[in-house]
């Protein structure tokens, strides 16, 4: 075999290994790509060479040590393996055939702080690491995913032309994904959905929030459904065919657009629509639990993320939910009659409590940079999302907007855009909440992200009798209002003559 002919290397070809690399030929490289079963790689390139027009460009390696010579240098190589173990595992494997200054590009759902341990050993040992984010699927993968890189800059520079190709493309007048990939034949012009993030762990920290995000915004869409077809006893088509309409408005999004298809289709396998007969017990992959995990160790507020992740884990205990069905009483519900008016206070508690969801997740990135030493552009990461990824939405532009009007923004609920869209919406959003606990229907996403905007909003909170209780109990002083902010005190409770200390 010729070496230094391939432009990157990629190792892992499952699904989306096999996708990434075909998304990299078809946009004018050459690549090598290695699986540790070798009759996994022959039987990927036999099968390129029948059905693809970028098959020349691609090389099957099945000894490792010949992938690696393959490559152009300092080489690029791109693991797609299962996180954890096998990335390490396969990193072991091919630091013997390295150089100094190869760069290794982790594209699997690493957890950053794993990323952040790998690109300092690998920095010390005279490689470059890159943990990108990569979301979108396997079409994402195939035709053009979000992409978040971080690690050297040096790196990135090295990595940016081929990255900024495969990425998804928006328009730049409108924010809308470019549509209309084809094997052989990628989307020219737009605005590339990826961009530099930061260093070390940054940019697996940021695909986290993402996920959590995605999370939030599931279940949200969930909890819509669920009052139309409870309150308003709506089938499944129906409710699509208002997911439809709600796609062509503010709410536009790549989980809308799914939904409203998801909803119509009808079974296959008999009558009425497939979704009726879905098992309801969902899975997770666990970034969401990292998200809100790391959420509660930096203190910030992202509830409705965290209450995502915990509907999930409820859905998982079906048999204890259906025997407690037959025991624990609830109210009968009551169908609403203006079928018009209940659709439009949902539609408006879906965008409020989107509002809010992302309110959280971008504050916890804000939180992040502080304490992880990044410097994160928020406008851009909204920007990166816009196209490729699973939250991709119009509702992300607004997003960059605001970061863009103003970048030490504190919170995006205070943006003129978000705050005057929770203002005029609120109204239908709390009628959507008080009807749904009047008629014992679960909505947490929906009620803890009122309770985020009510918290957040309020000058004033009852913490203060909180931290009188953990003074008695405990002597963890408390503040006053009537004096400067960082002057402490404690009361002897238990005295009978109780004396207030400063501390």
């Amino acid at each position: 075999m010729q070496t230094n002919r391939a432009d990157i290397g990629l190792v892992g070809l499952a699904v989306m290994g096999q996708n990434l690399a075909l998304n990299i030929a078809d946009h004018g490289y050459t690549i090598a790509v290695f699986n540790r079963n070798p009759d996994k790689t022959r039987e990927f390139i036999a099968c390129c060479e029948r059905q693809e027009p970028s098959s020349e460009r691609l090389i099957g390696c099945v000894d490792l040590a010949e992938f690696v010579r393959s490559i152009k240098r300092p080489r690029k190589i791109v693991l797609l393996v299962k996180a954890g173990e096998a990335t390490d595992a396969t990193i072991e494997h091919l630091l013997p055939h390295l150089e100094a200054g190869d760069i290794i590009i982790d594209g699997g759902n690493a957890h950053w702080q794993d990323t952040t341990r790998r690109e300092k050993r690998l920095s010390a040992l005279g490689f470059h690491f890159i943990g990108s984010g990569v979301s979108g699927g396997e079409t994402g993968a195939r035709f053009g995913p979000s992409l978040m890189p971080s690690g050297t800059f040096e790196a990135w520079q090295s990595l940016e032309p081929i990255w900024r190709d495969i990425a998804a493309k928006v328009d730049p007048d409108t924010g809308k994904p470019l549509e209309g990939a084809a094997p052989g034949k990628p989307i020219q012009g737009g605005i590339p959905c990826t961009a530099y993030i930061g260093p070390n762990g940054a940019g697996h920290y940021v695909k986290m929030v993402h996920n959590g995000i995605e999370y939030i915004d599931m279940q949200l869409i969930c909890e819509a459904y669920w009052l139309m077809k409870n309150l308003l006893g709506m089938n499944a088509g129906e409710i699509g065919k208002i997911f439809e309409e709600w796609n062509q408005g503010e709410l536009s999004s790549y989980l809308i657009e799914i939904t409203g298809d998801i909803l119509q289709q009808k079974d296959p396998e008999g009558d009425g629509y497939l979704v009726d007969k879905v098992l309801d017990t969902a899975g997770q992959k666990g970034t969401g639990l990292w998200t809100a995990a790391n959420a509660l160790t930096l203190a910030i507020p992202a509830n409705a993320i965290a209450e995502a992740v915990y509907a999930r884990a409820l859905s998982a205990l079906k048999d204890e939910r259906v025997s407690a069905s037959q025991m624990l009483d609830g109210p009968v519900v009551t169908q609403e009659s203006d079928r018009k008016a209940l659709i439009e206070a949902i539609r408006n508690a879906l965008f409020c409590s989107k509002i809010c969801a992302y309110a959280q997740g971008f504050q916890l990135m804000a939180e992040a940079q502080i304490e992880y030493d990044w410097q994160l552009d928020f406008g851009t990461i909204a920007q990166i999302w816009q196209g490729g990824c699973i939250i991709r939405a119009g509702f992300l532009r607004k997003i960059t907007e605001a970061y863009h009007r103003n970048p030490g923004l504190m919170n995006l609920m205070l943006d003129p855009y978000f705050k005057n869209a929770l203002h005029e919406g609120q109204s239908h959003w709390r009628k959507a909440v008080s009807l749904a606990v009047a008629n014992g229907i679960p909505v947490p996403a929906f009620g803890s992200a009122v309770a985020y905007y009510d918290g957040y909003r309020s000058a004033f909170l009852p913490a203060n009798l909180l931290q009188a209780q953990r003074d008695f109990f405990g002597s963890h002083t408390y503040e006053r209002t009537d004096q400067p902010r960082g002057k402490f005190f404690h009361l002897d409770w238990s005295s009978s003559d109780r004396q207030q200390n400063e501390v």
